[in-house]
């Protein structure tokens, strides 16, 4: 069993820089977590390099005008960075071809900027899927037709938000990534823009190295802090980085909820992923 803290300041004396995710752990999508923000804030002040790397389908300036909403101090992070930051490139790329765009249209800030020809999914290029059109009511389950008409044309899917669920309030919502994963299992070929693949991480580095004074923090002193298995945890391990693991996020429910959850089933959990974090804490407190 990982080492569990209460507080995270004796472990980020080991650290220089951070890549601490957002939603779940800095906010729940409704308001800020207060101490979390001091926490982040605190290792800034002592020279640390706090990169907050996530998984939103929009770029990271879009992202920042929701964390100013929220609440949540410019002071708490030095920079961000999305998949839709990843997503962006990669649509950049590719400008000659026509694109489906799958998800809603909050999640248009992705092409902004970018002379992109859109179309329907019977003519388009590819697609990039930012999440489901409406998901307060529809399930992956509502995609069957669409995702089946797409691999009958055998479209390349860019999955700006490799999260399959997020926390929005109480609730869990779905994200991208089911829809990506269900158009994996039909044998669609996707390209996922966010953790936990590698690309992010090496850009979230990329800027705190150029905070940095062009010094490249060296793995070891870099901290993934998350509360995803799927997209936190494997993705720091995957990079060669520790992670602190959140167990207030996404798992709470499963662990006995928000309030008070049963740490004891958590082994259970980390078997089961194949992966272990360098700590466990209930939420970031410094």
């Amino acid at each position: 069993m990982p080492e569990i803290i209460d507080r995270f300041a004796p472990l980020a004396r080991g650290y220089d820089v951070l890549l601490c995710d957002v939603w779940g752990v800095v906010h729940n999508g409704m308001a800020a977590f207060a101490p979390a923000c001091e926490a982040l804030t605190r290792f800034r002040a002592g020279r640390g390099t706090v990169i907050l790397i996530t998984n939103a389908p929009r770029p990271g300036a879009s992202v920042q005008r929701i964390l100013d909403r929220l609440n949540v101090p410019r002071d708490a992070y030095d920079a961000i960075m999305s998949s839709g930051d990843v997503t962006r490139g990669i649509v950049a790329s590719r400008l000659p071809e026509r694109v489906f765009h799958l998800g809603p249209q909050r999640d248009k800030s992705i092409f902004t900027e970018l002379d992109v020809t859109f179309a329907p999914v019977e003519d388009a290029d590819y697609v990039v899927c930012s999440g489901l059109f409406d998901d307060t009511t529809e399930t992956p389950g509502s995609y069957r037709e669409l995702l089946a008409a797409m691999r009958a044309r055998s479209l390349f899917m860019v999955c700006a938000n490799p999260d399959i669920v997020v926390e929005r309030g109480d609730e869990l919502v779905y994200c991208a990534g089911a829809l990506a994963d269900a158009y994996a299992a039909l044998g669609g070929e996707v390209l996922y823009c966010g953790k936990p693949h590698g690309p992010i991480y090496e850009a979230a580095l990329g800027k705190a190295a150029a905070l940095r004074g062009g010094e490249v923090p060296p793995l070891h002193r870099v901290l993934a802090i998350g509360d995803s298995v799927r997209t936190d945890l494997k993705g720091a391990v995957g990079f060669g980085v520790d992670c602190l693991f959140v167990v207030s996020g996404i798992h709470a429910e499963d662990l006995g909820g928000r309030e008070a959850p049963d740490l004891s089933g958590l082994n259970a959990v980390f078997d089961t992923a194949g992966v272990a974090p360098k700590a466990v804490t209930r939420a970031l407190v410094w």
